[in-house]
């Protein structure tokens, strides 16, 4: 199983699709307040170089993909979600 770490913050609409959209696929993930957080924050943006959320981790098998924004089809694509 995947470990899928989701970069938010309280007013993101778009962070809240994608946890509704995770929720209903039964996809566990751990979520990390990017305006509370300024370590995750800073890491965030040293993965992607951007400061806009959702960014969306996805680590298996030692390989780390990395999704910024809603892409419900990527993120179909790389959790194998039908």
């Amino acid at each position: 199983m995947p470990n899928v770490k989701i970069y938010t913050t309280p007013t993101c609409v778009y962070c809240n699709m994608v946890k509704s959209y995770f929720q209903k696929n039964n996809v566990q993930y751990q979520e990390v307040d990017v305006s509370q957080d300024r370590q995750a924050a800073e890491e965030m943006i040293n993965k992607t170089g951007q400061m806009g959320v959702p960014v969306i981790s996805i680590e298996e098998n030692g390989k780390e993909s990395v999704v910024i924004g809603f892409n419900q089809p990527v993120l179909a694509q790389l959790l194998n979600i039908k």
